[in-house]
């Protein structure tokens, strides 16, 4: 089975990057000092410590494996030098929603980190898709969780968000 590619900003690569690189030299390190420090309290089917420091040990495992085969699958999508003329992987767009006239800033990202709480969205949402293509001044209609919304494209930029 091939696994397919997924787009990624090169400072979405980064970032992965940089937190697998965390969890390795700095988290499982500290979490391996923790198992061995609950040892140290004697009868470990009733040490909270030991349970919970293996716990952990599970969780950052399993999020190094998840980090490592994301990455393996990326592929960084340069933003630099594209036109700004239509909505593609990467842009900035702002969009005004045609019910109550509120402007909002996204950036379309890949689904590795798209990240609402930052407005990035990943280009295989439903309103990413929508906006795929489009250009400023179009009409988009995106069929939500909430039932279909209208939109308007009122600004594209090349710029990243922070």
């Amino acid at each position: 089975m091939t696994m397919d590619r997924m787009p990624i900003t090169q400072n979405g690569f980064d970032r992965l990057k940089k937190e697998l690189e965390n969890i390795k030299t700095v988290l499982i390190p500290q979490n391996t000092k923790d198992i061995e420090i609950a040892r140290g309290h004697g009868d470990l089917s009733e040490n909270a410590d030991y349970s919970a420091a293996k716990e952990r040990q599970s969780f950052l495992h399993g999020k190094m494996q998840e980090l490592e085969n994301n990455l393996a699958i990326s592929d960084v999508i340069t933003v630099k030098n594209k036109t700004c003329e239509k909505v593609v992987f990467g842009t900035t767009v702002t969009i005004e929603d045609a019910a109550n006239g509120k402007q909002i800033t996204y950036q379309l990202v890949g689904p590795f980190e798209s990240d609402i709480n930052k407005n990035r969205i990943s280009v295989t949402s439903p309103i990413g898709k929508a906006l795929i293509g489009k250009y400023p001044g179009d009409a988009v209609s995106v069929n939500a969780p909430g039932g279909m919304r209208e939109f308007e494209i009122i600004e594209i930029s090349c710029r990243e968000l922070d």
